[in-house]
């Protein structure tokens, strides 16, 4: 029988698997929807899927590098707890995603979990992230990744296993690991003003606007309260302008012009960033279960 993605996507809606496992298994049943379940069950990728709607933000952000540090990898892996977070069969699975990153050139997650975990294995990141779902009992995903090359240094921080830095800088290594560091605490947007998305930036220009015309002054005055209110905000979202955070009382930007290096690129991974968690109300829980069993 024809695997056709419409029974593909079938079963992916059954059971919430990947895709690559659900075309595997309907394969392996000759288009088989039923068995291609039961098999899965069977193998735990079913008991993965149960839990793959539940919130994962909590994990870690591994780095990996080449010797000579030209090029670098950081991924993202999450879990539901911080408690699994330090389990040291997830951060084993992470770091080998970490490599895998490194050593591959998937251009996106799905790509990515489609490859074997380990050089020279069949089992993929995806078949190793369920068969761990299975064993740990938490939802389980790798989220993002950034792969990064460069004719310079590409330097690199972690703060501990929540955020993860590399910078793309035409310098020395140390003072790329300061401004690592400082990406880390500052988290700005991004190198330089002429880098600042015109869509963030004008939506700033209308609040700043709106603000300062509250205020009741003549255009002319307004017109440079709004100037002085952006070239602020500037400061405060971008590297450049950013005070460094170990001298305050010299810019980022100005820095790099002492030392003649230039910044080139840089990314800075957290742990959950822009994921919303669901917050547990206990209370509203158990009146909803009350509730049920009266048949209200």
């Amino acid at each position: 029988m024809a695997i056709t993605a419409a029974l593909v996507k079938e079963l992916r809606e059954r059971t919430g698997a990947g895709m690559m496992e659900c075309k595997k298994a309907l394969v392996e049943t000759n288009g088989d929807i039923e068995a291609a379940i039961e098999n899965m069950r069977k193998s735990g990728q079913a008991k993965a899927a149960k839990k793959a709607g539940r919130t994962a933000a909590e994990g870690v952000i591994v780095i990996k590098t080449t010797p000579d540090n030209k090029q670098a990898a950081i991924v993202e892996v999450n879990c539901e707890t911080d408690f699994v977070a330090k389990d040291d069969n997830f951060k084993s699975f992470a770091d080998a995603v970490g490599e895998r990153v490194l050593n591959s050139d998937a251009d996106d997650v799905e790509a990515l979990m489609a490859l074997p975990l380990h050089e020279g294995e069949d089992t993929t990141i995806e078949e190793a992230r369920q068969a761990l779902v299975a064993k740990i009992g938490e939802n389980m995903t790798v989220r993002r990744f950034a792969r990064l090359s460069t004719d310079g240094v590409l330097a690199c921080y972690s703060h501990g296993v929540r955020i993860g830095v590399v910078v793309d800088i035409d310098g020395d290594a140390e003072l790329g690991r300061d401004i690592a560091m400082h990406v880390a605490a500052s988290n700005p947007v991004c190198v330089d003003e002429a880098d600042v998305p015109a869509e963030m930036l004008a939506k700033e220009r209308e609040i700043v606007e709106a603000q300062a015309r509250e205020s009741g002054k003549p255009d002319n005055i307004i017109g440079k309260m709004i100037e002085g209110r952006m070239r602020k905000y500037l400061g405060e979202i971008t590297l450049k302008g950013q005070p460094f955070v170990k001298d305050p009382d010299t810019t980022v930007g100005k820095l790099l012009e002492s030392k003649g290096a230039k910044v080139n690129q840089f990314v800075r991974f957290e742990v959950g960033e822009g994921i919303e968690k669901k917050q547990e109300d206990f209370r509203e829980e158990v009146m909803a279960q009350a509730q049920a069993a009266r048949g209200e």
